[in-house]
């Protein structure tokens, strides 16, 4: 009985061996799969926060460098254009992290490994072979990607002029609705797109002619290790077993050579785009804090001293102005269209610097001023007043400086109250929350205006500066916003911009302009007794011209 127990137990460990490796085996295969996903999936979410956080650091610097650019940057370039150029760019951030990490290092490093095995194993002519198939595969994917560029760069430029054309006529969708214009939109749009289609034809040619090449010069490469293989195997000095080693090299490393020709391709298109993105950083302000900037007090007399200013060479729109804003003074610049009345708010807020002559707020030069403390001390309600696509809350506290705290709830209903506007808020469902849609456009053109106004209140500015900020509103409304900007002006310089000159006939100054000069000034009374002044013949035009008499008579008195 033991010695059959004996027997039982010995073919039962035999046996052990047998069943045991496949199964571990198995296991094996499944457990390092397993591993290689997780580890594969925690590869891509560690690179997933590095690469994220650089994007955002880059995006914010490039649009950070925006904002610092001169208001003749932002004019001259289209929106649309930035706007992809910048998201195109961040995109392609992601993508060279992820060749250079992923790609670019692992191929190197797998070329290097089957290049040491063939020498060893083989021989140096495997190597040189090896070497010239690679040699010859990189040189071409260079060159042809370098050609290829051209291609790349128009399909870039007309894809942005493509995205400009969409978002330029959808911003402007009102007026496209004015005038009928969907059709000749969508037309202007589709030649675009021609554009786009025609050089997205071309890339895509060229890449086929490139793909095509990588193929040939690969096959050429494989061809020839196998045919020095085969001589080894026909010599005797190879084995069966070798041409398949050989075989299995080869194919492992034509895969990362594919993807590498790949990776290739399209990093040197992502370099492009980051190209682009670069390229406004590469755009330096001209309009900057000196050296020795100093703060400004805004409650100090405004100077205008002999200045002359274009926006382009050889046509000038001020020449030779000159005039004395006294602190505390309500001051208004009148004149035809094209006279230089918005670009005095321009030059005083330093958009641009005057091309001769100095303007100074109190003994501070505005070029010598730091620029913050300088639009701080300066609040503007302007013609067109613009607001974010945001809640009337948000649009109101925009007039905050910067730095401060953001105003409370009540706080800005009471600057809401004092701007006559907080009784139209609270009868909106959403009351402050409401989103005011793009541009404001869910807001009347008074109710825009009184926003403006209780931004300007919030600011709390020593100079206010209204840029014919009641042009475009009826009578009635115009008069309300009219008494809101004079008590937001007690107490303060304010500067007038006035197309309708019986808004600013109690100014203590009016100072007529025409073709960049002062023609007249003076107070509404001493420029009417002249009956041929300039100021006279345009009072006398306007209120003849209106449906009321009230500015007649008011002219009397």
């Amino acid at each position: 009985g033991l010695a059959h127990g004996h027997d039982v137990t010995s073919t039962m460990l035999a046996e052990v061996p047998e069943i045991t490796v496949p199964v571990a085996l198995i296991l094996g295969y499944g457990i390092g799969r397993s591993t290689a996903t997780v580890f594969g999936e925690a590869k891509n979410a560690v690179f997933a926060v590095v690469a994220q956080k650089a994007n955002r650091k880059i995006l914010r610097r490039v649009f950070e460098h925006l904002q610092r650019l001169d208001m003749r940057f932002h004019t001259e370039r289209q929106t649309g254009t930035v706007s992809r150029v910048m998201i195109r760019g961040s995109r392609s951030i992601t993508w060279v992290l992820s060749a250079l990490v992923f790609h670019v290092v692992p191929t190197i490093v797998e070329v290097g490994i089957v290049s040491a095995i063939l020498l060893v194993k083989f021989g140096p002519s495997f190597v040189t072979v090896t070497s010239g198939t690679l040699l010859a595969y990189l040189l071409y994917t260079i060159r042809v990607t370098k050609w290829r560029s051209k291609y790349i760069r128009l399909k870039i430029m007309l894809e942005n002029m493509a995205s400009n054309r969409s978002i330029e006529s959808l911003v402007n969708y009102e007026m496209v609705k004015y005038f009928n214009k969907e059709k000749t939109e969508v037309n202007r749009y589709d030649d675009a797109l021609a554009g786009t289609n025609w050089s997205g034809v071309m890339q895509q040619t060229t890449l086929g002619m490139l793909n095509a090449g990588q193929g040939v010069i690969l096959s050429i490469g494989l061809a020839a290790m196998m045919m020095l293989t085969a001589r080894g195997v026909a010599a005797g000095d190879m084995t069966a077993g070798d041409l398949v080693l050989v075989n299995s090299l080869l194919y492992q490393l034509s895969v990362p050579l594919n993807m590498f020709g790949t990776v290739y391709r399209e990093t040197a298109q992502s370099l492009l785009d980051m190209e682009a993105m670069f390229g406004l950083l590469k755009q330096q302000p001209k309009i900057t804090d000196g050296a020795a900037a100093r703060e400004v007090d805004g409650r100090q007399d405004i100077v205008f001293d002999d200045v002359s200013f274009g926006y382009v060479d050889g046509r000038r729109i001020l020449n030779g102005l000159s005039f004395t804003v006294k602190q505390g003074q309500k001051v208004a610049l009148v004149g035809p269209s094209g006279s230089g009345k918005s670009t005095i708010l321009r030059l005083l807020y330093r958009f641009y610097d005057v091309d001769s002559g100095e303007i100074r707020i109190g003994d501070v030069d505005v070029r010598d001023a730091k620029l913050q403390s300088l639009r701080d001390a300066i609040a503007v309600v302007p013609q067109d007043t613009v607001l974010f696509n945001d809640t009337i809350r948000y649009n109101i506290a925009y007039g905050k400086k910067e730095g401060e705290r953001e105003p409370t709830s009540n706080e800005i209903e009471l600057i809401a109250k004092k701007a006559q506007i907080h009784e139209s808020v609270v009868s909106m469902p959403e009351g402050y929350d409401s989103i005011v849609g793009e541009r404001g456009l869910k807001l009347s053109g008074g109710e825009k205006q009184r926003v403006a106004i209780a931004r300007a209140i919030l600011k709390d500015s020593p100079i206010i500066f209204c840029d014919e900020a009641t042009s475009a509103l009826d009578t009635e409304t115009e008069a309300e916003i009219i008494h809101h900007i004079s008590a937001l002006g007690r107490g303060r310089t304010t500067i007038m911009i006035a197309h309708r000159l019986s808004t600013v006939q109690d100014a203590d100054l009016i100072i007529v302009l025409e073709r960049g000069r002062v023609a007249e000034a003076g107070t509404h009374s001493e420029l009417l007794k002249d009956s041929g002044s300039r100021y006279s013949q345009m009072w006398w035009a306007q209120a003849s011209s209106s449906s009321s008499p009230v500015d007649a008579n008011v002219s009397e008195t």
